[in-house]
């Protein structure tokens, strides 16, 4: 059997980057259950929910949904259980400093699979302000309309 290559995407968080400022990003592996490697190899899971939490110096990942395994029996994990993040002890202690300030926490943003392995990409973020969310989305209103307006302007050009 060939070694898998590259990152396979099975679930994103797209509403985690409306609602929060992302100040830096971390690569970390999971320690997961045979079956929720097969579930989530059939790319089933949602991280909506989904926080971490640092505690006794590890961190956890908590209320991802990473479904039963259709083909398991009684080895199969519940869906929503907390799951162990492998991080280098100074991520785990800058993650847990930063966490501590007002306003900042962590939350997953991707989970994929890189080489084989399990990995979830988490996030050091700032909660936006309502009006943060709407300047946001007024932005990419404006980007979009300015993308039309240029590309008609080229396709009058090649006419």
């Amino acid at each position: 059997m060939a070694k898998e290559k590259g990152r396979k995407l099975i679930a994103q968080n797209k509403k985690a980057r409306h609602d929060y400022h992302i100040l830096d990003t971390y690569e970390a592996g999971l320690v997961l259950s045979g079956t929720e490697v097969k579930s989530l190899r059939q790319g089933r899971a949602s991280l909506v929910d989904g926080f971490i939490q640092i505690d006794g110096g590890e961190a956890w990942l908590h209320n991802v949904h990473v479904p039963e395994y259709s083909q398991g029996t009684w080895t199969n994990h519940s869906a929503r259980r907390k799951r162990k993040l492998l991080l280098h002890r100074m991520e785990i202690d800058k993650l847990d400093t930063k966490s501590q300030e007002t306003g900042h926490t962590v939350i997953p943003l991707a989970l994929y699979f890189k080489d084989g392995r399990a990995k979830v990409e988490i996030a050091l973020a700032k909660g936006k302000k309502e009006y943060d969310k709407r300047q946001t989305l007024r932005e990419k209103q404006d980007r979009r309309e300015a993308d039309r307006a240029m590309s008609a302007v080229r396709r009058r050009q090649r006419a």
